[in-house]
């Protein structure tokens, strides 16, 4: 690991390679497969998914059949589904109790002011394929949803180059969370299917899950015609330890990220014994050298990592000091993999320093709020030299005359007010 003294210059040093992120051959490959899924839909997907995954599946193939889910069920070991239906548990509870609530005003003067809180109709989910699919990422996408209350949630991944099939445990994941709309695309064509629609799959309000340069690519371009979860990177952990820490669990928490392509790594520590340690065993990533656990914390607030483990004597000392950081794991016995499977809280975190203004998926990203106002006649009466005064500052006569109307007497009044509007 590359050793580095916590300095004013650091942060410029500690800048991450965004050149995948502003790629422009990326771009252009995927502006022109989401064109031309807009416009070809499903012949689209069936060229990309033969292109791109290696197989070539009939339209009808595309969705997958409840006959495909039950032969799922047969590829699995026993134990995985009470395994499964234990975490479900865990993460359901956890966005029970985190739901936003709507809320209602009233003022003795007639005005009553709300806000209200309803769930997306339909939300699409990507899951990663390739060699190590992601199952985990089905229950901490879906659950989320379901407990905000969506209606319908569509699964998109792709087919197994070989067979084109999808993994069993993603299959039956998603059967037992009670979601049976699965289709085998993936990429770039996946977004492109979800967000402007085709004739197999329907168009969705908000696309979440992670994904390649590819898929992230096509989310940043789809957005606006669709919501978005966040612009993924690769995946990353900061570990903030002091002289007490077991060096043995910083090299496996490190090591772990090794795992994910493209993975960072960094420890900050005060401890010149663990920079020794730590060094030699590590080969990736940067330590960082700090005079004191208040120069670690701002280290780790440059960083805004996507996960954060504090691994001092008195971590909870230390977590009031942390602004940025998508997940934060306290003690020894919380390594950054318990979120990753089964405590509970989201996997879906924001990466690359996106920590500083977005928050991980939850069940509130699965919620849009709609503002109420009501008015009586005598309290809009009270504002009116207000709103008169801001109307004719801004030009906008006619935001004047829509409140005016309110207090046009009768029909002549009415009359007058429309001619007065169209005089010069």
């Amino acid at each position: 690991m590359q050793v580095l003294n916590w300095d004013k210059q650091l942060p410029k040093k500690l800048r991450r390679d965004y050149s995948h992120v502003f790629d422009r051959t990326i771009f252009k490959k995927v502006n022109r497969i989401l064109a031309e899924v807009r416009m070809r839909g499903d012949v689209a997907i069936r060229r990309f998914t033969r292109e791109f995954d290696g197989i070539d599946l009939p339209l009808k193939r595309i969705t997958v059949a409840q006959g495909d889910i039950n032969r799922a069920y047969e590829k699995i070991q026993v134990s995985f589904v009470p395994l499964l239906r234990m975490i479900t548990e865990n993460v359901t509870d956890y966005y029970k109790k985190e739901l936003k609530e709507s809320f209602e005003i009233r003022t003795g003067d007639g005005v009553y002011l709300a806000k209200k809180y309803t769930p997306l109709e339909r939300v699409g989910i990507y899951i990663p394929g390739g060699t190590a699919p992601l199952v985990s990422t089905v229950y901490m996408t879906v659950i989320p949803a379901k407990v905000a209350g969506v209606k319908e949630i569509a699964i998109a991944t792709p087919p197994a180059r070989d067979t084109g099939e999808i993994n069993p445990h993603i299959l039956v994941v998603a059967n037992l969370l009670g979601i049976n709309e699965i289709y085998r695309v993936g990429g770039a064509q996946a977004i492109g299917a979800l967000a402007f629609g085709t004739r197999t799959i329907r168009k969705v309000d908000k696309i979440v899950g992670p994904g390649n340069q590819y898929v992230t690519e096509a989310k940043r371009q789809v957005y606006g015609f669709v919501d978005i979860d966040m612009v993924a990177g690769p995946s990353e952990v900061a570990i903030i330890a002091d002289s007490s820490a077991n060096p043995d669990y910083i090299t496996c928490d490190l090591l772990a990220q090794a795992e994910h392509f493209g993975g960072l790594a960094y420890l900050v520590t005060d401890s010149k014994k663990l920079v020794e340690s730590i060094r030699k065993r590590v080969d990736n990533g940067f330590i960082i050298q700090v005079k004191s656990l208040q120069e670690a914390c701002e280290a780790v607030n440059e960083i805004a990592p996507e996960h954060l483990e504090i691994l001092t004597e008195t971590p909870e000392k230390i977590v009031k000091n942390i602004q940025h950081a998508g997940a934060i794991f306290m003690g020894p016995y919380s390594p950054a993999v318990v979120g990753d499977y089964i405590a509970g809280p989201s996997h879906v975190l924001p990466t690359g320093g996106t920590a500083r203004y977005f928050s991980p998926l939850s069940a509130s990203s699965f919620m849009k709020s709609s503002q109420i106002i009501s008015y009586t006649r005598e309290n809009l009466k009270k504002s009116r030299e207000h709103i008169q005064k801001l109307t004719e500052m801004e030009g906008l006569v006619l935001h004047r005359i829509s409140m005016e109307a309110r207090f046009v007497e009768n029909r002549e009044d009415s009359s007058h007010a429309e001619e007065s509007r169209k005089s010069p």
